[in-house]
């Protein structure tokens, strides 16, 4: 019982950063707009979110900082590719590499200095509960979050009348800025907020997962938050499947090398990788009717003038 619920909570921690950035990166896409960068987002955070932390001791500020840096760095990408009209997928790659650079240019100064992490929910007699008590009562801060903004996207999409603006601009975006709506001004909002998602994922890496940072901490994981909103279709329901699924394969990896299972070390590091891989491409061969992307995803637009 014990081994069972120290692997759920594992695949919990693993499995947020994930969803935090996804959800991000899923409001972003549905307004039509594709960026890459959320690597680059996601390490300049965990860099500026520990350095906020280490520095007031708080790591709400830490937190704070961190979606602000992710912010300013998804404000770049929105000058390049709304204002300026550039390809987005060649700025999203610039603004990844962008944000490796940066991070290790402000992060050079913590490199081995440690902080105390964000605490856990403690609450007498329900946490104490076998298996699911620290699962659902004994988790940090970040871990609530990431379910509260799951369900807040998918009320703000598909139960407001701005989330169907948002997505009227990521599905057709002249008819959009025919009915009078300002699309670049709506698709600057949401990558900003694709960008404070992604920002916030970095930060919980030293905030919470580990209490260090270190160049490179985020490890891919802003590559596999793009493949999670592929995975789930564009969808804020199917992305907690996914989110979990590969935080599972994640934790469970480590734990096949710790129980000395016959296979290569490099092999099961590289199976959270390689599953992302094989369910993109079963995905794209069971896929029937068409895309469920929007239809302008990744699409310039330059309004009429």
């Amino acid at each position: 019982m014990e081994l069972i619920e120290a692997i759920i909570l594992a695949v919990l921690a693993a499995s947020t950063p994930l969803l935090i950035a996804a959800t991000g990166e899923l409001v972003t896409e549905r307004s039509g707009v594709l960026n890459l960068g959320v690597e680059g987002m996601m390490i300049v955070g965990a860099a500026c979110g520990f350095a906020g932390a280490w520095l007031t001791g708080s790591i709400l500020v830490g937190a704070f900082f961190g979606i602000v840096a992710g912010t300013l760095m998804s404000l770049v990408f929105a000058l390049m590719a709304l204002g300026l009209a550039v390809n987005q997928v060649a700025t999203g790659l610039a603004l990844t590499i962008l944000g490796i650079g940066l991070s290790g240019l402000i992060g050079a100064g913590f490199v081995g200095e440690r902080i105390t992490p964000a605490v856990h929910l403690y609450i007498p007699g329900l946490t104490d509960i076998p298996l699911i008590g620290r699962v659902l009562f004994g988790e940090d801060g970040f871990v609530y979050f990431s379910v509260a903004l799951i369900v807040g996207v998918w009320w703000f999409l598909y139960r407001t009348r701005a989330g169907l603006i948002l997505r009227a601009c990521g599905d057709n975006h002249v008819s959009a800025h025919a009915l009078g709506y300002p699309v670049l001004r709506i698709r600057t909002f949401a990558v900003m907020f694709g960008g404070a998602c992604a920002g916030l994922a970095g930060a919980y890496l030293p905030l919470a997962y580990t209490p260090f940072f270190i160049p490179g901490m985020t490890a891919g994981r802003g590559w596999i938050a793009l493949a999670l909103v592929v995975f789930a279709s564009w969808r804020p329901g199917r992305l907690v499947i996914g989110a979990y699924l590969f935080g599972a394969v994640t934790i469970l990896q480590l734990h096949a090398q710790g129980w000395g299972v016959g296979i290569p070390s490099q092999f099961m590091s590289a199976l959270p990788y390689l599953a992302t891989v094989i369910v993109l491409v079963l995905l794209s061969r069971a896929r029937t009717g068409g895309s469920t992307a929007p239809a302008a995803l990744g699409t310039v637009f330059v309004p009429d003038r």
